[in-house]
């Protein structure tokens, strides 16, 4: 049976924790920032876990995760 292949573009977006659940980083931080709070912008920065209910399609676009 051939290999599973990977999304790239997925395996570029998340990362597996060590306990083995996927963190992403936060949308709207790239562009138009002057209208955004300076705590706002913080907290974008930081990465925060996938919801359950898209764990098993993310889990299908990364099957060697």
């Amino acid at each position: 049976m051939p290999k599973m292949k990977t999304n790239r573009g997925a395996a570029k977006r998340f990362k597996a924790t060590g306990s083995g659940r996927i963190r992403r980083s936060k949308a709207y931080s790239s562009h138009i920032l002057t209208k955004k709070s300076t705590k706002r912008k913080r907290n974008l920065r930081k990465t925060t876990l996938i919801a359950d209910v898209d764990q098993r399609a993310v889990r299908r676009m990364l099957p060697y995760m």
